[in-house]
């Protein structure tokens, strides 16, 4: 055992992670990386199947973007929001503003998904008192929805596996499966007392990549439109060409109250999440002090200058590269080589939207942690994925290879194979 592994396991506490399971799962220590490969201590590469946790966009150490935040060192590293502005955070907001969906024109800061998700509920609900409807009190998510682990976020959560333990610390929200019936049934009953709904539209990320029916999402923001129901639309995992456009919501043209967004934002490269709203809900915040209508709500690093520096960059990437048009060729090839993989007899089905993919095996217990052998079995290959409970989840960086794509599914067809 390395030196720098028994620090790990002396002092470091993982997230999502069993550690007295952890010494055991042949730990691997990331050095650097190189493009969409990482490569760790022992100078061993690894394919980037995951894109480090759903982030990564155009590769790892992508010159435009070291460069940005190089060149941001050379002016500030960070300075508060509070009460003061900076210059990557403005121009970074007016191009979030440029590119969303229309209507779509304020942009808040934070830090992550989670906080995300967070300052929308805050802002939703404090709209809707604002605007004369005390009543609306209450939110609405969907079942198996993940929108983070802060409590708010926690609260819309709807995974018994992460929320279960936390259910006496967090607020009580109405819940409805993917089904339009069952959500025109809710509005119908409670639309006055809703302030809003919360989607991960297009697809429920790690709910094990569940995808909604065509049309659904459109007839969601019309039903909201009907009851006066803000709609929130959690783009963190789907968001920035994940599922073959910038944003999910622009395939069914819906263009909701809030758009939240982390993961992809600055290319993989730092934190920063932003959520976008409208001139409406703005507006209702504004008033004289002694209102005491503004939004009480922030972070230390809300609007970080080198963040955003590199969040304009990965953006003009996107234009100076053709990357959503790039994309498809390795795309074409994900879904070819997922043909077969669907085609064994112990996978249950194979969900794809873009670049998000999930395999679904069957036929194992929990206990035996079958996605993670699959994925354990994988490193051999030199692929690195991340299991979500016995689904298999491929999100590779929009910058794959149709080589890599093939490697990808191939491996992981031989080692589910291998079982």
């Amino acid at each position: 055992m390395t030196e720098l592994l028994q620090q790990d396991l002396k002092h470091v506490w993982h997230p999502f992670t069993q550690h007295q399971l952890w010494p055991g799962d042949e730990p691997i220590i990331i050095e650097r990386a190189e493009g969409n490969w990482l490569v760790d201590t022992e100078g061993r590469r690894y394919l980037d199947g995951v894109s480090s946790l759903w982030c990564n966009v155009h590769g790892h150490r992508k010159r435009e973007l070291d460069e940005a935040l190089e060149e941001q060192l050379g002016r500030v590293a960070h300075s508060t929001m509070l009460g003061l502005s900076n210059v990557p955070a403005i121009e970074l907001a007016a191009k979030l503003a440029a590119i969303a969906p229309e209507g779509l024109t304020k942009v808040f800061y934070s830090d992550s998904g989670s906080t995300a998700v967070e300052v929308a509920l805050k802002m939703a609900y404090q709209y809707q008192q604002l605007a004369g409807r005390p009543k609306k009190r209450r939110l609405a998510a969907l079942v198996d929805a993940y929108h983070g682990d802060t409590l708010g976020s926690v609260s819309v959560g709807g995974m018994s596996l992460f929320h279960a333990r936390f259910r006496d610390l967090v607020f009580p929200v109405e819940r409805v499966p993917v089904s339009l019936a069952a959500v025109e049934r809710l509005f119908t009953d409670r639309a006055t007392e809703l302030a809003a709904f919360v989607v991960e539209p297009l697809v429920q990320g790690a709910a094990g990549m569940l995808l909604q029916p065509p049309g659904w999402l459109k007839a969601v923001e019309q039903l909201c439109r009907k009851h006066d129901v803000l709609l929130v639309c959690d783009e963190v995992a789907t968001g920035f060409g994940r599922t073959g456009t910038m944003f999910a919501v622009e395939q069914e043209e819906v263009r909701p109250d809030f758009l939240c967004l982390a993961k992809g934002l600055t290319g993989g490269y730092l934190p920063l999440a932003a959520t976008l709203t409208t001139q409406r809900v703005f507006e209702a915040f504004l008033g004289s002090a002694a209102e005491q209508k503004t939004f009480f709500h922030g972070h230390t690093y809300t609007g970080n200058p080198l963040a955003c520096a590199v969040a304009l960059a990965n953006l003009e990437l996107f234009e100076k590269e053709h990357t959503l048009e790039r994309m498809q060729p390795a795309m074409k090839a994900l879904a070819e080589g997922l043909e077969p993989i669907a085609a064994l007899p112990n996978v249950a089905e194979v969900r794809r939207c873009g670049f998000m993919v999930g395999i679904e095996l069957e036929g194992y217990v929990a206990a035996e942690r079958t996605g993670f052998e699959v994925c354990r079995a994988a490193r051999k290959h030199g692929v690195l994925l991340r299991p979500l409970g016995d689904v298999v989840v491929l999100m590779p960086p929009l910058s794959l290879t149709v080589d890599e794509a093939k490697l990808l599914t191939r491996t992981v067809c031989a080692c589910i194979q291998a079982l």
